[in-house]
């Protein structure tokens, strides 16, 4: 066989690839433009009736509106919800605001976060350099923390890489947490596999995080001013303080490891560090958010349901067990006024 032949084959197998390839991508998307573009599976409601105290969140329910932000009355979670036109993967929202962190489809994905008033106007946009993975508002709304999968698609992807950046609203970058000091248990740290995910506000100078480094997780506190991370408590990953500033929920893991890890929700008293393991026998890989001081809420997927997501409440202190809370919902904020 001569090598003109040779190379004329794998040109043709080539092109041949990329044309299955490229039907093979048109026939998903029309099969994804088909299923959003029916009746929803839930019942809406305009924006204007649900306003004042309410849940923000990214809506998984099958039809118009997946995977759009809606809203939920803070006290009658199961009424019709209001969705925006906005899509988004991950959200958070004060009264005034939301951020939002989205995957743009194309050949080439690209990954960009953007904030908008309550009106969908977007006030600022920058790009995200991978998956998106956590967000969060300080309460005032002057702070952005992102976080994006820069190598990996997952907590439990071993070897993963994360970005963590925190912003001002007008998408200034205040700094990457890779160039913070870290400091564990009185230590400087510098190691090159160190990781920081999962910020939560205290106020616009101060936050916690999740740092790692060496197959260890610790909860750290961060100063904005002047730039430093330091160690309060191991085994602590996504954290979130509570509404009193007494407590964070997290995720810890309590069995496996890498693809077979399973994260159990918990509870640390900053005062005594004193953690409650919480009765939820089902694996998390969330954020989780507080309802008010004696409930958390998290998202989980819908067994059988590709795509789809719940949000469940759980309460704070172990005493009961886990109930729905949103249905087809995922990524809560609450917000009030």
């Amino acid at each position: 066989m001569t090598t003109r032949l040779k190379w004329t084959i794998v040109v043709a197998v080539s092109l041949l690839a990329l044309g299955a390839t490229a039907v093979v991508g048109v026939l998903a998307w029309q099969e994804f433009q088909n299923s959003s573009s029916s009746p929803s599976a839930v019942e809406t409601a305009s924006a204007v009736d649900v306003a004042g105290d309410r849940i923000v969140f990214r809506n998984t329910a099958s039809g118009q509106g997946y995977g759009h932000v809606a809203s939920v009355p803070l006290d009658d979670p199961t009424a019709a919800r209001a969705v925006t036109d906005t899509a988004c993967d991950r959200v958070d929202a004060t009264d005034d605001e939301f951020v939002c962190l989205r995957t743009e489809r194309g050949i080439a994905p690209t990954f960009t976060a953007a904030l908008f008033d309550h009106d969908g106007v977007e006030q600022a946009q920058w790009p995200l350099p991978g998956i998106p993975s956590r967000t969060r508002l300080s309460a005032d709304g002057s702070r952005i923390a992102t976080t994006a999968f820069v190598t990996g698609h997952s907590y439990a992807t071993v070897g993963f890489s994360t970005e963590t950046i925190i912003r001002t609203a007008a998408g200034e970058s205040l700094g990457n947490l890779e160039d913070f000091t870290l400091t564990i248990d009185g230590q400087p740290i510098a190691a090159i596999d160190r990781n920081f995910w999962g910020v939560t506000f205290v106020d616009d100078q101060t936050f916690y995080a999740t740092a790692s480094s060496g197959g260890k997780t610790w909860l750290v506190l961060g100063d904005l001013g002047a730039r430093t991370l330091t160690s309060v408590a191991e085994g602590v990953e996504c954290p979130s303080v509570s509404p009193d500033g007494t407590r964070i929920a997290f995720k810890r893991v309590t069995s496996g490891d890498g693809p077979t890890v399973h994260w159990t929700p918990a509870v640390l008293d900053l005062a005594t560090g004193g953690v409650t393991l919480l009765p939820e026998e089902r694996g998390i890989d969330d954020q989780i958010e507080w309802l008010d001081d004696e409930t958390i809420l998290y998202g989980l997927p819908r067994e059988g349901v590709a795509g789809d997501t719940d949000v469940w409440a759980l309460a704070a202190d172990g005493s009961g067990e886990p109930e729905i809370f949103i249905e087809h919902a995922w990524s809560p904020s609450v917000v009030r006024g």
